[in-house]
């Protein structure tokens, strides 16, 4: 918390969770000095993520049984004592003027929780268009009046009352390479398969590179993703793949389930 003034330093409790998050997780940390208390709930990592987040001064909770992202999130929301909370991801950052923002929000609330503008960035471009920005995340609450949905990924907070909008941006570091756009790909069509196929959604082939098209036409043409220059293509054609993939995962777990002798 060096450069703050003891007034500066909020009473609130910041809460992130990780797994092998070494390379985020002291800027993610050092973005929120301005919180009282800052607790980290680790599922495992086999890296560097536990020690250096307890040499930033964090908590660190290690709680490995995963099952899923939301409830991870109110685990560790559970944790939290002070009267306010935010809850960023270990690959976002809290600008200082956000900070400031949030600063001026609690010390005369208007809302019982704020919603934020968040700005991702692809490959080390800031993402404008192409359905990411604004991108409103509702972050900032006050403890008890709101949890996580149990959602495995894509989960949501929900709150209860109207929600207050800062203005300032959540930044967000979320694909540094191609190869980590193709490895969450990977993880999250594999997920949204899941999901789908608890909620008895079906699929076929058809559906499948119908539903690819679709989000390329949708990314690039209709969320204007041709503003975004040439990153703004890779992405369209990326987020295309990423919908095949998981409309393709659920129609082959239908496949083979057919295919299963009775």
């Amino acid at each position: 918390m060096r450069g703050l003034s003891p007034e500066a330093v909020a009473p609130l409790s910041a809460i992130v969770i990780t797994r092998n998050e070494e390379a985020n997780i002291a800027d993610c940390l050092a973005s929120l000095a301005f919180a009282r208390e800052r607790i980290v709930v680790d599922s495992g990592s086999t890296d560097a993520t536990v020690a250096i987040a307890q040499s930033c001064g964090a908590r660190v909770v290690a709680m490995h049984d995963w099952q899923g992202f939301g409830v991870q999130k109110n685990r560790a929301l559970d944790l939290a004592s002070e009267d306010w909370v935010i809850s960023i991801d270990a690959d976002e950052r809290v600008t200082p003027a956000l900070r400031d923002e949030i600063l001026a929000a609690l010390a005369s609330p208007a809302a019982d929780a704020y919603s934020m503008p968040r700005l991702s960035s692809y490959c080390g471009q800031p993402i404008r268009h192409s359905g990411w920005y604004p991108d409103r995340v509702t972050r900032l609450f006050r403890r008890g009046a709101a949890r996580f949905s149990d959602d495995v990924v894509h989960e949501r907070l929900v709150t209860r009352g109207p929600v207050g909008q800062l203005r300032n941006d959540l930044l967000h570091d979320s694909y540094t390479s191609l190869e980590s756009v193709l490895d969450k790909m990977n993880r999250y069509s594999t997920a949204g398969a899941a999901r789908m196929r608890s909620n008895g959604r079906r699929a076929s082939l058809t559906s499948a590179v119908l539903h690819g098209v679709w989000a390329f036409v949708r990314t690039y043409v209709l969320q204007r993703g041709f503003l975004d220059g040439r990153m703004g293509f890779v992405l369209a054609v990326s987020n295309a793949e990423g919908t095949y993939y998981r409309y393709a995962k659920l129609w082959l777990q239908q496949h083979a389930e057919a295919r299963r002798p009775r």
